[in-house]
């Protein structure tokens, strides 16, 4: 686990990446551009990232998640239902990378090549868990994974519809967030029936989950 320190700095390299991702890609280029932007050396630079493109995009995408959960943290979650939580959740997330539509885009290609597969699934994870977190989720039993692996599939479907929503505010793809969500909620019981049938059963969700 990175220190507070490391993390903030790769944090700072990060944000100040994204303006050169959209024509430098996840790169060493856009690395030592960031770093001449906040006055680190390169070499230190290049060091904090130095697993490539795939370390770029992972710290891009959890920089992503702690800043929607700190902007969640001071929302009034309580007096809203749980469909309610998770679309703004997801909507929330959406928002903070809005400005950087682009990077997102370059960054699915990178996930997209077999070797970063498992990490593309392992940060799919990590956003779908700290969703459910900050909806308040304290599942323990089978619905954790299926709550989750519900989830991801709406999110990643979101993700793509959101690529190509370029209106304002994204409407289109709060539209169909709202909706996939209406209709989790609408089959819940039938799903809450397949969770007691299938508690048992491995799942392959189990092996992303991190131990505690």
């Amino acid at each position: 686990m990175n220190s507070p320190l490391a993390e903030s700095q790769h944090d700072a390299l990060i944000e100040a990446m994204l303006p050169d991702v959209p024509f430098d890609g996840w790169s060493h280029a856009a690395v030592r551009a960031a770093a001449r932007r906040i006055s680190m050396p390169a070499g230190e630079a290049l060091t904090l990232f130095s697993d490539g493109a795939a370390g770029l995009v992972a710290c891009f995408s959890r920089w992503a998640d702690r800043r929607m959960l700190d902007r969640l943290e001071t929302l009034p979650l309580d007096t809203l239902r749980v469909p309610e939580r998770i679309a703004l959740a997801v909507n929330t997330r959406l928002e903070i990378v809005e400005p950087w539509r682009e990077a997102v885009r370059r960054a699915l290609a990178v996930l997209a090549l077999p070797q970063h597969m498992p990490l593309g699934l392992r940060l799919l994870y990590e956003t779908i868990d700290g969703i459910w977190y900050a909806a308040g989720d304290s599942a323990t039993d089978f619905s954790f994974y299926t709550k989750r692996a519900t989830l991801a599939g709406i999110y990643a479907a979101a993700l793509l519809c959101w690529l190509e929503d370029r209106a304002p505010g994204f409407p289109d793809t709060r539209s169909f967030i709202e909706r996939r969500l209406d209709d989790v909620a609408r089959f819940g019981a039938a799903r809450d029936r397949l969770d007691a049938a299938f508690a048992h059963l491995p799942n392959p969700l189990r092996l992303l989950r991190p131990s505690r």
